[in-house]
């Protein structure tokens, strides 16, 4: 059951993985009050996140954030990259994502348009269902199921070992108990399988897939793979 059919907490939650401004406070107690409305479950995972950000300084959460999407990443918020890696697919799907966001008029500011961020204020823009269940399904889920596997304790201790020894780096606070910003994944996580069905890959076929890009590579101007993918057009 759709908690709404204009999707429009979707672009609400977008904030929560944004980079932080002054107004994140506001941002995410906007959130929370959505969550506990429309998702119970995800309100209590996301209790502490907001918890943290209400007590911490902008500038700390500045720094948290940075350091786990972006500086010695945990992980990272590009959907192609954490499904896809460097493989050609990844291009297609950049390609597609690029012709979606146009055809949307989504500001997609200095981010890929497959950021996170920008795949979340999306949905609501989109008028192809079958594109969105796709999305959701094929892409968001597993690849949120993908990041918060990177917080596991195991996983956080081996990277904080090599980031010590290599670049000798101070781990943040906010970083420990398996950093706040897996409880911000696990909510949203929470929301899209509540919302929308998760897909396997090997049950989608090829030449019926939404998710295809139906033009080169080369005409993404935001990424720079040179393969030419297979052309296949969007259903």
């Amino acid at each position: 059951m759709i908690a709404t059919q204009t999707y429009l907490q979707y672009a609400l939650m977008a904030d929560v993985f944004k980079y932080p401004t002054a107004d994140i406070k506001q941002q995410v107690n906007d959130v929370a009050a959505m969550l506990r409305s429309e998702y119970p479950n995800a309100a209590e995972a996301l209790s502490r996140y907001v918890n943290w950000i209400n007590t911490t300084d902008i500038h700390e959460i500045e720094e948290v954030y940075a350091k786990t999407f972006h500086v010695q990443a945990v992980c990272y918020l590009d959907l192609g990259y954490v499904i896809f890696g460097e493989d050609y697919k990844r291009g297609e799907f950049l390609v597609n994502m690029k012709r979606e966001q146009d055809e949307a008029r989504n500001d997609c500011g200095s981010e890929l348009p497959d950021n996170l961020a920008n795949v979340l204020t999306l949905l609501p823009k989109l008028y192809d269902d079958e594109f969105r269940n796709e999305l959701a399904g094929r892409i968001m889920i597993p690849a949120l199921r993908m990041m918060y596997k990177e917080f596991s304790d195991r996983r956080m201790e081996i990277r904080t070992k090599m980031l010590k020894k290599k670049h000798n780096a101070l781990i943040l606070e906010g970083q420990r108990n398996g950093n706040i910003y897996k409880d911000a994944i696990e909510a949203l996580t929470l929301m899209l399988t509540s919302d929308f069905k998760e897909v396997e890959l090997h049950q989608v076929k090829p030449e019926t897939d939404p998710l295809r890009a139906a033009a080169p590579v080369a005409d993404c101007g935001t990424c720079s793979i040179s393969h030419a993918p297979i052309k296949t057009q969007k259903s």
